[in-house]
């Protein structure tokens, strides 16, 4: 069930697509990337071993972060690989993995990240209410213990750039090591990934509604 629902996961997010789609009232048209939409037929030699390993999980062709990534193809393949291990076999939990990104994406305010991971995030396990808060600029309300931790543990580091020995004893006696050093490297490289959307204005998909509306927090 972990496997099967991390490929869902991996598909979202490297495509920018989700499996629930917000409000369908008033949408909003994205505006155009600022990277040229590829297609596995204009790809050049180094491009193209990656763009079929993308096609292979990707809902929507070559979109999202590869977009801009195909642009520098051996980053682009250690990203891949790096992602693959992050959403397929990280010792972190799904639904806390979930979680974690959609902090990032809240903090970042990733339209791409929020939309892709908010739905993941809730077929995971993780409370609508939770999200919900999340996404109001809140810190959730009745959290799991390990919800919690990651919260705390996340936010701390992601804006204070350092964490304290009480959130880091908590993470470790909760999580565990290895738990520990993936969720610090997952909301690192979700991080980056929300600076290649922003970076690159890669917006949701046609004709779905922006999850966060222009002069909201």
């Amino acid at each position: 069930m972990r496997a099967k629902l991390a490929t869902i996961a991996v598909s979202a997010i490297l495509t920018g697509i989700t499996f629930q789609s917000w409000s369908a009232d008033a949408p909003t048209d994205p505006k155009a990337s600022r990277f040229t939409p590829l297609t596995v037929d204009q790809l050049n030699v180094y491009q193209k071993p990656l763009g079929e390993q993308i096609m292979k999980v990707s809902s929507v062709g070559l979109a999202g972060p590869y977009s801009p990534l195909l642009r520098s193809p051996v980053l682009g393949q250690r990203m891949f690989d790096l992602l693959y291990y992050l959403r397929w076999n990280s010792s972190v939990p799904l639904r806390l993995n979930e979680f974690a990104i959609l902090i990032i994406g809240r903090q970042w305010r990733s339209q791409v990240e929020w939309f892709a991971h908010a739905p993941l995030a809730i077929k995971a396990g993780l409370p609508p209410e939770v999200v919900a808060d999340l996404k109001a600029k809140k810190r959730p309300d009745n959290m799991k213990p390990d919800e919690t931790v990651v919260y705390d543990f996340v936010t701390e580091l992601t804006t204070t750039h350092q964490v304290s020995d009480v959130t880091f004893a908590r993470a470790k006696q909760i999580l565990g090591e290895q738990q520990v050093v993936d969720l610090t490297t997952l909301a690192g490289t979700y991080i980056t990934v929300a600076m290649l959307l922003a970076m690159a204005e890669e917006g949701v998909p046609a004709g779905k509604e922006l999850p966060f509306k222009a002069g909201e927090p």
